[in-house]
């Protein structure tokens, strides 16, 4: 990738980093996509359609973990 890409910024939290990519292949798994973790990352033959849903699926979840921790007095 070019230099300053968004691949090239430090992650936020770097110890989230497993737990997001294991809930991304199990996000496209439960869409049929055909993807295996340990791909290295390669979605080359998958549409934008495609990734973009799981994108979306993944927000969602981590949205709904957000509400669900905060209505349990959670501080986030």
């Amino acid at each position: 990738m070019a230099k300053g890409s968004w691949n090239d910024d430090p992650k936020m939290v770097p110890e989230a980093h497993q737990a997001l990519d294991n809930l991304k292949y199990e996000i496209a798994a439960e869409l049929g996509l055909p993807v295996k973790q340990g791909s290295e990352d390669y979605w080359g033959h998958l549409s934008s359609r495609d990734c973009g849903a799981v994108g979306g699926h993944m927000v969602q979840r981590i949205v709904q973990f957000a509400e669900k921790a905060m209505a349990n007095g959670v501080k986030l």
